[in-house]
């Protein structure tokens, strides 16, 4: 039985899709890159680590003054990147009586810890020149005024703030890969009950982080050595850390009517759990008793997947994708890495980006577990479920 809307629950259209990857920037340069099935990784950097690194990124472009440059790390001039390219496809960019009341709900990690003042505290107290008040002096003085010693969250949506003059009411959350699911279900709750219009929702991730690195290794997590795409890892699995950025301006149908924008698609609905993950299949069964609450029409379709590559999660979320035979399967993870926070608000840009253009991209995995899908969507189900922690679902439809 699937869950039916409130009376009166207004339509919610994605209008502003902005993407920053390790394919490019733009929409036409990531369709293009995903036709082509292109994949960039960096196995040297961080070997026997593998990333995705960003693409060539001239940041002045949507963050044109140098002093509010200076003072993000990479993950936040990606975030804010993104955010204003989202901004200009939606043709909301420097309008100020729209974004004096855009909401923004924001998904974000820990930030950066400042890596050579770590180092050099470190190497200091390895020779002895630690002497007491050391650490303090440290910390006041080669600190940014905005660091602790890893940026704050929430400094994401203020520099959006700052930079492009967003400036509704705004909401960050913190939870890897259930951040960003929280983040679409809450912008799609407010919007279809009418306690907002129009709203920024998305997240940025830079995978290009030794601390990063060392984090996941310590829970076993990373693919090392040979890349190979998600569905063809070993039973150790991992995953490939990749940098992207990706927001959405998602608003009611009757806003972006009234000021003639033009629709990618329609999300229709996002629903949530949070498996305990105790006994082995628990995030097979957490999929299977979400999956009829989105209402999919018909057991034959479309799916893209922000599946990790890690281990037991992957097994098990494929386990469930083998109940549904009849949907062409896309794991955005072979192409982009995983994105953590980003990996969500990706798979509902892509889902909207394929259904505006009547085509859903290629597959790009040599295990046949992908097939081709010759036929135009209408529905495209978008699923993320967290390397450790967190699954859910979206329902994203072409607007009729």
């Amino acid at each position: 039985m699937t869950e039916s809307k409130s009376a009166g629950a207004k339509e919610v259209w994605i209008t502003g899709i902005g993407i920053v990857s390790s394919l490019g920037e733009g929409l036409d340069a990531h369709w293009d890159a995903l036709n082509a099935k292109t994949i960039n990784i960096d196995d040297k950097r961080f070997a026997p680590y593998i990333v995705h690194p960003l693409a060539p990124v001239s940041f002045d472009a949507q963050i044109p003054k140098k002093g509010d440059q200076r003072q993000m790390e990479t993950w936040q001039r990606i975030g804010v990147y993104a955010a204003g390219l989202a901004l200009d496809s939606a043709g909301v960019k420097g309008n100020q009586e729209i974004l004096s009341r855009m909401d923004m709900i924001v998904a974000a990690g820990g930030g950066e810890r400042d890596i050579a003042v770590d180092l050099a505290i470190l190497n200091a107290d390895a020779k002895g020149n630690s002497a007491p008040g050391f650490l303090n002096e440290k910390l006041m003085n080669d600190l940014r005024p905005t660091l602790f010693l890893a940026q704050l969250s929430n400094l994401l949506a203020g520099n959006i703030a700052i930079v492009h003059g967003v400036c509704g009411t705004s909401r960050t959350f913190m939870g890897e890969e259930a951040a960003s699911i929280d983040a679409a279900r809450i912008s799609l709750a407010r919007i279809e009950s009418g306690e907002s219009d129009i709203a920024l929702v998305g997240a940025a991730h830079n995978g290009e982080r030794s601390e990063l690195l060392l984090l996941y290794e310590f829970g076993d997590f990373n693919l090392t050595g040979k890349f190979a795409p998600v569905w063809q890892r070993d039973d150790k699995g991992g995953f490939a850390l990749g940098s992207a950025g990706c927001f959405l301006v998602m608003e009611s149908r009757e806003h972006a009517e009234a000021r003639g924008a033009r629709p990618y698609a329609r999300l229709t609905k996002v629903v949530a759990d949070l498996a305990q993950r105790k006994q082995p299949g628990a995030v097979t069964k957490s999929l299977e008793a979400l999956w009829p609450k989105l209402g999919v029409a018909g057991d034959k379709g479309n799916l893209i997947t922000g599946a990790t590559g890690a281990e037991p999660v992957t097994s098990e979320e494929k386990a469930f994708l083998r109940q549904h035979p009849g949907f062409a399967v896309r794991a955005t993870g072979t192409m982009f890495g995983h994105t953590l926070e980003t990996q969500f608000p990706l798979g509902l840009a892509l889902a909207a980006l394929s259904i505006s253009r009547g085509a859903l991209f290629p597959p790009n995995d040599p295990t046949g577990f992908e097939v081709e899908k010759a036929d135009a969507p209408d529905q495209i189900v978008v699923v993320g479920v967290g390397h450790w922690q967190g699954e859910g679902m979206a329902l994203v439809e072409a607007i009729k």
